[in-house]
């Protein structure tokens, strides 16, 4: 899910990047029809300015697998009837869709929309999207937290707690063209659908989920005797 993501031409791949591919890794990755579900309307931003709903949005377009209400429901701590509810209000925006029900299935199953979900607010000052960035920022501190205590309680055990550079967090200041700022944000994008499954549900051995985030907003701290634009990451 990307907030504010200007539109751009595609990068051009580097020469050499099909070695570097995940496909020398010998894990198969989704060859998929592109279909950004983007969001403009102001209400539908309020709206989405719940940390459930974000939740919700997160798995099903990282994954493109189809939940039901009970099984997105543990994962937020709500009841399946709430997050029922949210599911529709998600619909009503056309940012969640139901889909095909399994021939045994007794709950109605629900999918992302497309394959991509962007927040556009047209930059607008103080827009509602920077709430749901807040919501956000909240979500990747509890999973920071939850995996802190997750390894502490290893090391306790006497297990051999995961390394901490499994967790990485890296902060780059750039100054960069409106032009760049495209550039750079499509480049991030492809690389990252590079590291998608091919089919969702087929995880290879040996890998493990992993939460990402990527950042990129104006730098207003403008240094002395500082000449031009300026900006960061």
């Amino acid at each position: 899910m990307s907030t504010d993501m200007p539109p751009s031409e595609p990068a051009e791949t580097p020469p050499d990047a099909a070695a570097a591919t995940p496909a020398a890794t010998g894990a198969r990755r989704r060859n998929r029809p592109e279909k950004k579900v983007e969001i403009t309307d102001p209400k539908a931003i309020r709206a989405l300015a719940h940390a459930a709903r974000l939740e919700v949005i997160s798995e099903l377009y990282s994954t493109q697998s189809s939940r039901t209400a009970t099984e997105l429901a543990q994962q937020t701590g709500l009841t399946p009837s709430a997050m029922s509810y949210h599911l529709r209000a998600l619909q009503k925006w056309g940012i969640v869709v139901p889909a095909e029900a399994s021939a045994d299935a007794r709950e109605r199953r629900w999918k992302a929309a497309g394959t991509d979900f962007a927040i556009n607010s047209g930059g607008a000052v103080a827009g509602p999207d920077f709430a749901v960035i807040d919501l956000e920022l909240d979500a990747f501190r509890r999973r920071a937290r939850a995996y802190a205590r997750a390894r502490d309680e290893q090391r306790q055990s006497g297990e051999s707690g995961e390394a901490a550079s499994a967790v990485l967090l890296a902060s780059n200041l750039l100054y960069l063209t409106a032009e760049q700022r495209s550039e750079l944000t499509e480049r991030v994008f492809e690389l990252l659908r590079d590291y998608e499954l091919e089919d969702p549900n087929r995880v290879p051995p040996g890998a493990e989920r992993i939460a990402t985030m990527w950042s990129m907003i104006p730098d207003d701290r403008t240094l002395p005797g500082a000449s031009g634009g300026h900006g960061g990451t």
